[in-house]
């Protein structure tokens, strides 16, 4: 999970990395504190400084622990299916899988989206990389599907942003196993199909220019080629999606 110089030291950060999730999990993302965490994991505050230089760096080794454990589910699960409807769900239902247990934690760390200089937040720079990755499995699960040439971005990134939306439902979600959760993803999933046909429609040309142009202008859509990249495989340094302020 961790790039290190050693086997001890891979093991020294794994502990207090584990120790940290524990006391999140238990007191909360705001109660625990470094020097809670170094004792918890049986080490010096310095210690856990030396591979750790914040809660928030543990937290970005959390999301990128998940990101890791959805993709290799997702790429699994989608061997041998056709189907665009089954494909498409695989992405969300998986997630919610990964998650189930963490709903607390991820409540918390929630109230950071609306701070977009912050590290942890879900729609900010540092989390940027782990954003596309998600588009990229999108993108994985499309594979197959006719998706008009001017939309192989578009269609991605809008599943990505249906599922931040699902997300943030599930957190809300007191059903049984937030089963009210699975359903709308099953249903959203069949209503997206259903539009993906009409939009390949002559007469919805000129709309999805619209909308094309609308986020680009914006700068909302991600880079093509970083999604090529990830979508592939292929590690890749991801670039910044370009934007007036930028280019």
């Amino acid at each position: 999970m961790f790039k290190t110089t050693s086997a001890k030291g891979e093991e020294t950060r794994n502990r207090i990395y584990s120790a940290a999730l524990a006391l999140f999990r238990e007191r909360g993302f705001e109660s625990a504190t470094m020097r809670d965490i170094a004792a918890a994991a049986g080490m010096s505050l310095g210690a856990a400084y030396h591979y750790f230089a914040s809660k928030d760096t543990i937290v970005l080794a959390y999301y990128e622990e998940i990101g890791d454990e959805h993709e290799r589910r997702v790429r699994a699960a989608l061997e041998g299916v056709t189907a665009l409807r089954d494909r498409l769900r695989v992405p969300f239902h998986t997630k919610l899988d990964i998650l189930q247990a963490d709903r607390p934690l991820l409540g918390a760390l929630l109230r950071f989206t609306g701070q977009p200089e912050h590290p942890l937040s879900f729609l900010g720079a540092a989390t940027r990389p782990m954003r596309l990755r998600d588009i990229a499995l999108f993108a994985v699960a499309l594979r197959g599907a006719k998706v008009p040439e001017d939309s192989r971005v578009l269609a991605p990134t809008s599943l990505w942003a249906m599922n931040m939306g699902i997300l943030l439902f599930f957190l809300y979600d007191q059903s049984p196993r937030q089963q009210r959760t699975r359903r709308l993803i099953d249903g959203a999933v069949d209503l997206y199909v259903a539009a993906l046909k009409l939009t390949r429609l002559p007469v919805f040309g000129a709309v999805r220019r619209k909308i094309l142009a609308l986020l680009e202008d914006a700068a909302v859509l991600p880079s093509a080629n970083d999604i090529v990249a990830l979508e592939s495989g292929t590690p890749h340094e991801l670039a910044l999606v370009p934007t007036r302020e930028n280019q």
